[in-house]
């Protein structure tokens, strides 16, 4: 094992053997040691209490409000103990392909039902921060940038007579999602409507700064960009032009078609952006060349800017 970029499941449970020290570990790294309230945000006189019996309890001396490191967080109303939340967070970021609800409920003895919120929980956490430069959360994207198209969804073939569209086949009944990789930086994938050309030139606008290099395959909806544009032509056989190629987003298209084929076997339309935001986050703050605890307090961070209710999930 290379300590220097993972740690085993038996330090993991070292480390977090309870839900005590999960919960003093989410502390520390979400208030540094001087609790803020969630509610008004203030950080002048918490008081810590304990509640029957559980440690871990704050009142707020100005709002006089109760919270917990939960509150206002993905952990929120989970009923979950946090050293089982830890090792979901652990199995999310080292499975490359991901992980099924069904496998996690093994693994930390919950319920399917449970596992899959949770994971939902996590993927929310996983997202683009919309309210940054680009609207991507990842800043402008820049240099030479690799944009492509894919399509999710089961083959026409293999569905059911009832559920077949009987209009074709290739990309009909699948769901397109746009992606650009900066080489040697950040991926960029969002699911879209369509693939005409003012979506993708929108998309590419958005995310991609002026003066940078494009390079895409031979599809028209990629004619007229304002980039320094290079194709090739992958319907004659050309994959790689010089420094023209799209190889870097082709290999994001193939971790996650690993990941749909061979532990999840379909993605809910509804959901789809989320299990995106999840691959794409091990490609960009999870990449494998962190530390795994570099890569958990990563997730952690976003994981306390927001919560996800499960009727919203479901609605």
């Amino acid at each position: 094992m290379n300590d220097k970029v993972t740690i085993s499941t038996y330090q993991l449970f070292e480390k977090f053997p309870t839900e005590v020290e999960a919960k003093r570990y989410l502390e520390e790294k979400r208030w540094n040691g001087k609790p803020v309230c969630p509610h008004c945000g203030k950080d002048h006189k918490q008081y810590r209490f304990t509640k029957d019996g559980v440690e871990g309890y704050y009142l707020c001396s100005f709002c006089k409000k109760n919270y917990t490191v939960r509150t206002g967080t993905i952990f929120e109303r989970s009923h979950v103990p946090l050293h089982k939340w830890m090792f979901a967070f652990y199995l999310v970021v080292t499975s490359r392909k991901g992980i099924s609800s069904l496998q996690l409920s093994k693994q930390i003895g919950v319920t399917q039902k449970t596992a899959w919120f949770m994971l939902q929980r996590i993927r929310e956490a996983c997202k683009h921060d919309k309210d940054k430069d680009g609207g991507g959360g990842l800043g402008f994207l820049s240099g030479i940038v690799e944009a492509d198209e894919t399509y999710v969804g089961g083959k026409e073939d293999n569905k059911h007579a009832s559920k077949k569209l009987n209009q074709g086949r290739g990309a009909v009944g699948k769901t397109a999602v746009f992606g650009m990789r900066e080489r040697g930086g950040k991926v960029v994938a969002k699911v879209i409507p369509d693939t005409k050309m003012g979506t993708i030139h929108a998309e590419l606008n958005a995310h991609i700064e002026a003066g940078s290099t494009l390079c895409t395959d031979e599809a028209k909806a990629y004619q007229g960009v304002q980039f320094d544009h290079r194709t090739v032509n992958h319907s004659a056989k050309e994959f790689v032009d010089g420094m023209a190629h799209t190889n870097g987003i082709e290999s994001v298209w193939a971790v996650l078609k690993r990941g749909f084929y061979g532990v999840y076997h379909s993605f809910s339309v509804k959901h789809l952006q989320r299990y995106v935001d999840e691959f794409v986050y091990r490609l960009n703050e999870g990449n494998v060349q962190n530390h795994v605890w570099d890569r958990i307090d990563s997730l952690l961070s976003k994981s306390f800017e927001q919560r996800i209710a499960y009727t919203y999930l479901i609605q």
